[in-house]
């Protein structure tokens, strides 16, 4: 991980927090264009939308294939506070971004959640998913993995 993956890192980790904020599951995601821009910051909007597809990464590829060209996608870099799940993944390979760099593992994640949550898991890591695409993502993380452990803190436990 070098220094501009850090620093978008960690502004999707402050997306996430300003996910919880707002009273959603504190996941938080940005779209970086190749020249190291963010040109796109999303939230996870589960609760506040009642949706159950409303996790950030899939928001993000959502609006991000409405606003720009697959060619463009292929050039940009999403940073997720926490790594994609299955679905967050085929979204992310569907949209045609080109890499993903993540910060909080689905396995640390797990363990934060715990079975108490009521929350059902789909054992899949992104690199499975994106591993049975025809065209490659680079797949970075986890990275940061104490910094985004913090937003998780006494929300999963309520």
């Amino acid at each position: 991980m070098n220094d501009i993956d850090r620093q978008h890192l960690k502004t999707a980790i402050r997306v996430s927090q300003q996910a919880r904020d707002h009273g959603n599951h504190p996941f938080g995601a940005i779209l970086v264009d190749d020249n190291g821009v963010v040109i796109m910051e999303v939230e996870n909007t589960v609760l506040t939308e009642r949706d159950c597809t409303g996790h950030a990464e899939t928001n993000l590829v959502r609006m991000a294939s409405s606003r720009f060209a697959e060619k463009n996608l292929a050039k940009c870099t999403l940073y997720a506070s926490t790594e994609p799940c299955a679905m967050c993944a085929a979204a992310i390979f569907w949209s045609g971004v080109g890499r993903l760099v993540y910060a909080l593992s689905q396995g640390q994640l797990h363990q934060i959640i715990g079975a108490s949550a009521g929350d059902y898991f789909l054992f899949l890591n992104c690199r499975e998913v994106l591993s049975k695409g025809s065209r490659p993502v680079e797949v970075l993380g986890p990275f940061l993995e104490n910094e985004a452990k913090k937003v998780h803190e006494g929300y999963w436990k309520k």
